[in-house]
This record gives structure tokens, C-alpha cells and sequence, in this order.
């Protein structure tokens, strides 16, 4: 792999390992992560809310409860086949699950609506093989912003990637 690659993947593990552990942190009081600064990209929106109690739905066909990861800060990190960041991010992801699998939770979130046999195909040559993978093909978790169908996660672009912290609190940025 060339350089420029490896070094995009280790600033994105960075920033969103930096955004992950800060929400950790934060977690511990009620005082809002500091996320505007000089050298960030992440911008919080206000106001802060509780995650949604929503089922998702595992690439193996499992539904999971998402407060079944209380206690851990969760990325939800909703991506598609056709977006280029996406395929980029996905192995960087797994790795940083890999790295933090006590205390942090990627649930990674297809919005594709090819199927799963397509998606498993796209993962393979990807070599991602233990991140979790959840679908929304319909739209029920994620909308395209502005939309007004009820979906608690806009999607503002792709990827996108939505925090909650340990004590279910959402964080978007």
C-alpha cells in the first residue's frame, strides 16, 4: 500500500480513536466534550440527546437491541459500497475495534439495499471480517437529512459517524 493510504487510515484512527476517548472521558461528568478547537473537524450539534432505543439488524440476520452496548462509548458509522471514504474507512475500523474491544463498540451500518450476499462479497475484498456489520437498506435507523420519515441518524454525507457515550448519551459531529 502507499504511503499517502497508510497515513490517511492512521489520522482517521487517530481522530476518531481522539473523538472516541474524549466521550469516554467525558462520560465520567456532565460537562460536553470539547470539540471545537483550532486543529479539529468535529463540530457538536446541539442539543444533546438520548440514543434512540432501536433494534439493528447484523449482517448474519441477528437483531440487537442497541443499548445492549450500555456501558461502552459506540460508534455508529453508517456507510454504503458506492462511497470511496467509506471502503477506505472499513479496515480502519475493524482495527480500531480490534485494539478496543472492552470499551468500545463500531457498529458499522450499510444503507446499501443490494443484499447480504453482495455485501459479504464487498467485505471479503475488503478482508473485513470481524467488524460488525449491520443493514438499514430501508432506511429505518438512517435518512438522507431533510427528510421527514422518522429515522432518529441523518445522513449528512457518507461516511457518517454518530457517538454515544458510555451513559447513552448521543454525540453528533
Amino acid at each position: 500500500m502507499n504511503g499517502g493510504f497508510m497515513q490517511a487510515c492512521r489520522t482517521l484512527s487517530v481522530c476518531v480513536l481522539a473523538s472516541a476517548w474524549t466521550f469516554a472521558a467525558q462520560a465520567q461528568t456532565d460537562a460536553p466534550p470539547t470539540l471545537q478547537t483550532n486543529g479539529s473537524q468535529f463540530i457538536e450539534l446541539q442539543p444533546r440527546a438520548r440514543a434512540p432505543k432501536i433494534v439493528l439488524d447484523r449482517l448474519d440476520g441477528k437483531l440487537v437491541p442497541l443499548s445492549a452496548s450500555h456501558g461502552k462509548v459506540v460508534l455508529l458509522s453508517f456507510w454504503a459500497t458506492w462511497c470511496p471514504p467509506c471502503r477506505r474507512e472499513l479496515p480502519t475500523l475493524e482495527r480500531l475495534q480490534r485494539t478496543f474491544p472492552r470499551k468500545l463498540e463500531i457498529a458499522a451500518i450499510s444503507v446499501d439495499r443490494a443484499g447480504r450476499p453482495t455485501l459479504e462479497r464487498f467485505l471479503d475484498r475488503l478482508h473485513v471480517k470481524r467488524l460488525r456489520i449491520y443493514l438499514d437498506p430501508d432506511g429505518r435507523v438512517a435518512e438522507r437529512a431533510n427528510q421527514e420519515t422518522g429515522a432518529p441518524f441523518p445522513l449528512y454525507g457518507m461516511p457518517i459517524t454518530y457517538v454515544i457515550d458510555r451513559s447513552g448519551w448521543l454525540h453528533q459531529g
